[in-house]
């Protein structure tokens, strides 16, 4: 049987993690377990979350599952209750629960627009007003919102995704505003690049072809380390990978360079004939198939270094592009 490791200062906490049955969520779940955290594990989907749980005891931590879904405020309030009443406090929570919709956004269904929406944008502000007030009474906790760098640069053909996590971000920099009289809360926004994850298997999807993780991608159990490691030390705000701290600094010096770029990539994925039957996935019901941590990647591992040189030569040709018009506005200043 495993066990967690002594004296860490994880030892004894309760976490909170939402979207926790599969993907970067489970990752999350293993690791704070193997950091001997208690966990209390929310997601829609029951059977999951049993899984998820089990493995979790085997490092020596209780846990509680709590079946949720966090578009519907109330049953956020309940896992709050819920969760104080496991371990009479909340030390952490790490909002994570997250769905997908990929796709023309004029032919993906309102309804599923509207859900997404409701999960990712909605989820997280239910979570902040269940649990903020538990902080606050407290007189601490760290909130980690894991947001993407879908929060700071868009999603072309993942609209809603965009508009979603554009909108916790403003969020979480508000909440942070509103917290700074309070020296041990912290509010904490994690942006990552893309993940090889379960995750996007469970997307819904109009686009005509199977959707898989493009490259580059990061092993999930990278960032969920990268998210225990937050809360042992809260900051503001963390880019966990070299594609996301790199585009954080690229994408508002080229944003329309690199929002054409990202279009015509997805857009000669997207096929008018569709190979893949429309779907809504995991967006309207519970995530089903594949519940583990690993996704299905674009590319097979040995052209992934391929698909990676192509993203820094991007990175390099518009640093290059940068560097010369400061010489030619030199020029014409001069």
């Amino acid at each position: 049987m495993k066990r967690s490791k002594n004296h860490h200062p994880l030892t004894g906490k309760t976490v909170v993690i939402t979207g926790a049955s599969s993907g970067v969520g489970k990752a999350i779940a293993e690791a704070f377990a193997e950091k001997g955290a208690h966990l209390v594990l929310a997601a829609r989907g029951e059977e999951g979350l049993r899984k998820v749980s089990e493995i979790c005891e085997n490092y020596g931590v209780k846990t509680l599952v709590v079946p949720t879904d966090v578009s519907d405020a109330e049953q956020v309030y309940q896992l709050a209750e819920k969760a104080l009443l496991f371990n009479n406090r909340i030390d952490y929570w790490v909002s994570n629960a997250g769905v997908l919709a990929f796709g023309k956004f004029e032919e993906t269904p309102i309804e599923v627009i509207d859900q997404v929406i409701k999960t990712n944008l909605l989820g997280y502000i239910h979570s902040v007003h269940a649990v903020l007030p538990v902080f606050k009474r407290q007189r601490n906790g760290v909130l980690i919102n894991n947001i993407s760098i879908g929060g700071i640069m868009p999603a072309p053909f993942g609209t809603a995704y965009t508009a979603s996590k554009f909108g916790i971000k403003g969020m979480v920099e508000s909440l942070q505003g509103e917290v700074s009289g309070f020296p041990d809360i912290h509010i904490c926004a994690v942006y990552p690049g893309f993940q090889k994850s379960a995750g996007i298997e469970h997307a819904a999807n109009y686009s005509g072809v199977e959707l898989k993780t493009p490259p580059p991608s990061f092993d999930p159990r990278e960032l969920a380390a990268s998210i225990v490691k937050l809360a042992v030390n809260p900051e503001a705000s963390v880019y966990p990978d070299w594609f996301s701290s790199t585009f954080k600094y690229l994408y508002p010096l080229f944003p329309s360079l690199i929002k054409k770029i990202s279009s015509s990539v997805a857009g000669l994925v997207i096929k008018d004939d569709h190979y893949s039957k429309d779907t809504s996935g995991n967006v309207l019901r519970p995530s089903e198939g594949n519940m583990e941590i690993d996704g299905k990647t674009l590319l097979p591992s040995s052209k992934k270094i391929a698909g990676t040189a192509a993203v820094g030569l991007i990175c390099l040709a518009a640093l290059h592009f940068l560097k010369s018009q400061k010489t030619k506005d030199s020029s014409i200043n001069s």
